[in-house]
């Protein structure tokens, strides 16, 4: 968990000695025009908790803070929250800035209509962003394993696939929800399926509701990936968290894979405005060579989720009281 290396890093980026101070919170000597990195903030006790002495003791180092991490921003610690708190100055740094002003964009004041990606593989970790997402949203594409749950509530037999199958009538739900809010909710027509999940597996294209005894589903189909194309190109924006298959793994990635290029390409030729995040979604992005065609990739995972949420960032809280 030490910064030794990103200290390594630094100095040879930025071409002079970056000493990392491991004992920082007791103070640190630097010559005018000096820079120092400070040992990483979670080995000091009462980081996690917030504790209020701890984060005079930061703000007293200080005359200006920067809170530059938006990753971090969900957590109300010492380093993301309490700081801010007590140091003379406070304010965000350009990605900080960057994240909010394009996640602002892309919800809070949209280009419509406005698609929204939900993938992954479970809705139970989804839930709070799926009934968030089904009153601001024109279209909500669900994909992945969250399909599933939501194929099966409506009776379909998914059959070996990855399934919340107690979630049927929280699904049912959040398509009544949607129903009413005028959010039209797109599930897999078709889908690729297979007996076993490993690299290369022999697999077939059928349509959702005909899923073979002993099969799993895998990824999305030829006509789902066909439909996405046509809903992207009437979209104005396209908000994208989680994957639409088991993208890990070829031939499983090519829904994602050929999505993610659309995307980027409709975003390249000025038609969309495109903003991902999220662990898994921005591997897949990586994974379809997409991710620099979008508008912006979020750097976080945990805070570009509950910021989609529409939950309140503590990180960011704290600095519009400083």
């Amino acid at each position: 968990h030490s910064l030794t290396l990103v200290a390594a890093w630094l100095s040879e980026a930025l071409g002079r000695t970056v000493p990392l101070i491991s004992n920082w919170i007791e103070g640190v000597q630097l010559a005018p025009g000096q820079i120092a990195l400070g040992e990483n903030t979670r080995f000091l006790v009462g980081e996690k908790a917030d504790d209020e002495a701890l984060a005079q003791r930061m703000a007293a180092l200080c005359d200006v803070y920067v809170m530059d991490a938006f990753g971090t921003a969900h957590r109300a610690e010492c380093s993301t929250h309490g700081v801010a708190r007590f140091a003379p100055a406070a304010c965000a740094g350009p990605l900080l800035a960057a994240e909010l002003d394009a996640l602002g964009k892309a919800l809070a004041t949209p280009r419509k209509p406005l698609a929204v990606i939900v993938g992954g593989s479970k809705v139970s970790t989804k839930l709070d962003l799926l009934n968030s997402l089904a009153d601001v949203a024109d279209q909500l594409i669900i994909g992945g394993g969250i399909a599933n749950t939501f194929l099966a509530a409506q009776g379909i037999d998914v059959k070996a696939s990855l399934c919340e199958h107690d979630l049927g009538d929280t699904a049912r739900d959040i398509l009544a929800k949607a129903e009413t809010a005028g959010c039209q909710v797109l599930l897999p027509r078709d889908v690729v399926v297979a007996e076993e999940f490993k690299a290369m597996a022999p697999c077939k294209t059928v349509p959702a509701t005909e899923v073979p005894d002993g099969h799993m589903i895998l990824d999305v189909g030829t006509d789902t990936i066909a439909d996405l194309a046509a809903r992207f190109e009437a979209a104005k924006t396209v908000v994208w968290n989680g994957p639409l298959g088991a993208f890990e793994i070829a031939p499983f990635d090519n829904g994602t894979n050929a999505a993610a290029r659309h995307v980027g390409m409709l975003t390249k030729m000025g038609q969309l405005t495109s903003v991902a995040g999220g662990g898994d979604t921005v591997a897949a992005l990586n994974n379809a060579g997409a991710a620099d065609d979008f508008s912006y990739v979020s750097t976080a995972g945990g805070a570009f989720l509950e910021w989609l949420e529409g939950k309140a960032l503590p990180g960011v809280e704290a600095l519009s009281r400083a």
